[in-house]
This record gives structure tokens, sequence and C-alpha cells, in this order.
């Protein structure tokens, strides 16, 4: 029986070009070795399996390579591995050292590569120092770790730190097609797909994933053998439940969740599952976000044929829900009802029949639009103030309270009034006052606006400029400092009907977004044009512009007069 030899072993890449997704660090190092600047002390720092070791043992043979040797040759006399896991104490560092100053039998260069470098003791790491600091000119030392918090900064400040980047999605895909394609196999995309995202990242984690899978569908790799082998959530389950949410098929929804609690699956995961489905099915909705979608070209066909049929407020609301059961779960007693309930309130949120929840709002003229109905300017009606009645006088005159029968006498006519009738008075605590002020409530909902007759003056950027800092004023008299300061930070700039600001940090933008209406209200009305709207952006460039250190201020004040630095250079004066 032949001996199988792992992927991660098999393909592991014998130079540089052959590295995954960590094309700046080879290319710094291949420069480095060509002009000679080579550092003496390396520390390779990154998560697992993203190609750290073998970096360092591809820079061990390169150093060491005169162009004469053969590709096969390892330099197996020179290059020394060190687990500092094991060899972590000060008797080893010693031991180290002491091997160092022995110079090279064959080769130029003795290279010392020590992983896990953040399990040498304290001791160890001080008895290292000296070492490190100044090295023979015959060694180098290569350092990794995969938590470079844990070395001493002593350490770090003596060594050119190299941080290796998590293996992408696409990468690590394309690296598995190639392998697959060595070895004759028949993979989907898909399939190569779901291997490179359970990675994480790790592309030795992706290759061991890969050798299982192969190993149980052999040599044709499917989207279903992989998830089933797997056991993981694929897309299609995602898409099925949205499809059953936007039907508000309740039912078939609990059903399928069912389904996938008894095959082992947990409902933190799902439901975690589902909200990044949602956001995903949103990126779809604007082609310049697509590329944020990590999925195949055929999977991703599929994402933006569902967000077609979706909304913005609808997928705003789901992932709002879907979050919400997500950070309630460790906390939940009943954590399954917790996700049927969350559930249960997805499928509700399209749902037209009377449990739908009616909100305060003004039906837009864009909604008759759409089906074909000429909506009717609603006017406020005239009231026209009479004169009391004489007649109508002497007859309440007459009518006593608590009579039976009312007697008039002639010549008023006047109908009769009802035996007992009481004075039509409502409390406000009353069943009747509340169901009133409901129905006053759906009255108001089918008022329309007629935005055609609403003032549309042509607005410059003077009238502009005048009105912002009238609103400032007026937020500084009423005691607002904090959002008259932020105003003042940027003068408006106007583009047709949109208002422009730019602010240096995210945070003045979200103070302003939340008195955004009154605002754009007060400007409205100021400059007569209702079709105002307001653009707010992030530019953190502008604030590099300031001066926040001494010295940078004084750099500042000797860019306007030179002559300042004459004055600090008589007196000897220093920043």
């Amino acid at each position: 029986m032949e001996h199988f030899v792992v992927s991660a072993r098999k393909y592991r890449p014998q130079t540089f070009k052959d590295v995954v997704g960590q094309q700046a660090i080879t290319n710094t190092l291949l420069n480095a070795i060509e002009n000679n600047h080579l550092a003496q002390a390396l520390l390779f720092t990154g998560p697992r399996g993203v190609g750290k070791t073998t970096c360092a043992r591809i820079l061990s043979k390169m150093i060491n390579s005169d162009g004469n040797t053969s590709e096969d040759e390892d330099f197996a006399f020179n290059i020394f591995e060190l687990d500092a896991a094991s060899n972590n104490s000060v008797d080893d560092i010693r031991s180290l050292t002491d091997q160092v100053r022995i110079p090279p039998q064959v080769g130029k260069y003795k290279v010392y590569i020590i992983d896990e470098v953040h399990m040498l003791s304290q001791a160890a790491f001080n008895a290292f120092l000296k070492t490190l600091e100044e090295p023979p000119k015959h060694c180098i030392f290569i350092l990794a770790t995969t938590e470079k918090h844990k070395i001493i900064p002593t350490i770090l400040s003596r060594c050119q730190i190299f941080d290796f980047k998590r293996i992408t999605v696409s990468d690590a895909k394309e690296y598995l097609k190639y392998i697959a394609k060595e070895q004759g196999i028949n993979a989907e995309d898909d399939a190569l797909h779901i291997i490179a995202q359970k990675a994480d990242g790790a592309m030795r984690d992706a290759l061991s994933i890969f050798d299982r899978v192969v190993s149980f569908s052999g040599k044709n790799l499917t989207r279903q053998a992989v998830t089933e082998n797997l056991n993981v959530l694929d897309y299609e389950t995602y898409i099925t439940s949205t499809d059953l949410i936007l039907e508000n098929k309740i039912p078939d929804l609990l059903i399928q969740f069912n389904t996938i609690i008894s095959k082992g699956f947990d409902g933190h995961h799902y439901i975690a599952g589902l909200a990044s489905h949602f956001r995903d099915l949103m990126v779809c909705k604007n082609p310049a976000t697509i590329p944020l979608l990590e999925v195949g070209e055929d999977t991703s066909l599929k994402y933006m044929e569902q967000s077609k049929k979706t909304t913005h407020s609808f997928l705003m609301e789901g992932i709002r829900l879907a979050n919400d059961c997500d950070l309630k779960y460790k906390t939940s007693k009943n954590q399954r009802l917790l996700v049927e309930l969350t559930l249960m309130q997805l499928a509700s949120i399209t749902f037209d029949g009377e449990k739908k929840n009616l909100k305060h709002f003004i039906i837009p003229p864009s909604y008759f639009k759409a089906r074909g109905i000429t909506p009717i300017p609603v006017t406020k009606p005239k009231i026209d103030v009479e004169k009391p009645n004489e007649q109508t006088t002497v007859a309440k005159e007459k009518v006593a309270p608590k009579a039976a029968i009312s007697v008039v006498k002639e010549p008023v006519s006047i109908p009769k009034i009802s035996i007992n009738q009481p004075k039509k008075s409502t409390s406000g605590l009353s069943l009747r006052s509340i169901r009133e002020k409901k129905e006053h409530q759906l009255r108001q909902m089918d008022v329309v606006i007629d935005e055609d007759n609403l003032p549309k003056e042509p607005v410059t950027q003077e009238a502009l400029t005048e009105a912002w800092k009238d609103y400032t004023k007026s937020m500084d008299q009423k005691g607002e400092k904090i959002m008259a300061s932020i105003l003042q930070m940027d003068m408006p700039k106007l583009e047709g009907t949109t208002i422009y600001l730019t602010y240096s940090n995210n945070t003045n933008k979200i103070e302003l977004e939340r008195a955004e209406f009154p605002l754009m209200a007060f400007l409205k009305k100021k400059l007569l044009n209702y079709d105002l709207k307001l653009d707010i952006t992030v530019n953190e460039e502008i604030a590099k512009k300031y001066a926040f250190t001494p010295l940078e201020k004084y750099e500042k004040l000797k860019d306007k007069n030179p002559n300042i630095e004459v004055l600090r250079q008589m007196f000897g004066l220093d920043v």
C-alpha cells in the first residue's frame, strides 16, 4: 500500500511565487534579498495555516542558494527549527546562543526558525535579548507566532515584523481548484467555495478539509456531498427559508426549522446564518456592493434573483429581528421557542391581513400613480359662523332639562325632543373616547399631500449660507451648544437641490442626522424650496489638517512665519 501524503505537505509551496494570498510579504522579502536589505531578526505573525513557517523555510533556502545548487537542496545543515513550546527554558536559549557563535560549514547563513516563540518564559526572553540585538553576521533569526501580543516589547523592538493576513475565500478556492485538477478530481465550484469558507482563512485547514471530503465522495466532489460531510447549512437552506418568509408560510417555515434541528444543527447557528443571508441580499441591491458578496458566480445569480423579490425595508427589519434573536439566544430559557417566535415575526413583516401593524403615515402620490388612481387633493373646509336662530334660542329657553315632554308655544315650531335625552359629553377615559380617537387617526391616514403645489423656488449659495447661519444662531440661543458647533464645522455647498456637508469623523455625521428633520424643515420653509435634501459624507483626511501635538503646532506656525525658526535658534528654545 502506497504511503499517503496529506495535501498540506504534498503541496507545500517551494518558492515565494507559490505562496497563496501573501503577495505583499513575499514581494518585500524578495526585494530585501535582491537589494541586500534583509534584517537579521524577523518576526512572522498571523493566524494559523497562512504560510509563516513555509515562508521562513523558503527564505532560508534562498539566502543560502548561490545559483549553482539544485532545487532539491534543503540546506539541512544550515537551517535549525526550534519549537519554543517544548524548548522554552533559559537553558534551551543558552544552548542556542552557544551554537550561534559557530559559523556555517556549508552555505552563507545559519538560519534559526523559532516557532511559537510566544511560549518562551520571561527569563528565556531576557536571556535571548542580547543575542537577538547583535547576532553574528552569519546568523539570521526568524521568529513565528500566532499571538504577537504575548511577546515582550523589548523583543518586538529588535525584530522586523511581518503581519500575515488571513487567506481570502477566493484565493483559497482558486488554490483548491488547482489541487483538484492536479489530482484529477471533478469538483463543483460551490463545493470548493464551501470548503474555503469553512477553513476561515487558513490554507492548511482548507487542504485538510479537502482531503477529508475527497475521502468521502471520491473523484466527484459535489456541493451536496460537501455539506453532508461537513454538516453545514448551505445557501440553499436560507434561500428556501427566505422564500417561505416572503410567502408568509409560517407552518412550512416551522417545519423546515424542525428538520434543521433534527439534523443536529444549532438554532443559534441557523438564525445567525439567516441574518448573514439578509445582509447578502441587501448587498445585491446595489451593483457597487456586489463584490462584497463572497460566493461563486452561479450562487451570486441566485442571490440577485431573490434580492429582487425583497424590499429594503423588509431586509432592514429582517436583519434587526434576526440580530435581536442572536443576542438573546444564550440567555434565553427556551431557545427553540425564541427562534420560532423570530421566524413567525419575520413571516409577518409582509403580511397584508388584519394583523398588519398599522402606523401613522401619509400615503404618497406614488402609491396612487402606480395603480393608475388620480388622488383628490384635500383642502381645509371653510367654517361658516352663523348667528344663532331666534326661534332656536326661544326653544332652548322653554325646554326644561328634566322634562318628560317639551311644550312650546306658537308661533315657534321646532322638532320634538326625545324623552330623557342626555347631553352628549365624552369622558377622556371612556371606551367611547378611545374608539373615537382611533377613528380619527384612521381618517388622518387617508389624507394625501399634493406635492406639486409645494413651493420650489430657486436657491442660491448665498441664501443657503445665510439661512444656515440663522439656524446655527438659533441653536446657540436655545442652549444647544454642541449642535451649533457641529453646524459651524463645515459650510454647506449647494449643487442643484442637494446640500453637501463633509465631516472628519462619523460621530459628527450621526449627531447631525439625528437633528436633520428640524434643520431641513427650517431650510425648506426659509428658502421656499421643498425639494432640498441633505447629503453628509465623512472624510478622515480632514482631521490630518489640524495640528494636535506641540511639534505639529510649531510646524504650522513656522509655515506661516519662517522667522519663528530664527527666533527659536537665537534663544536656544525647545519645542
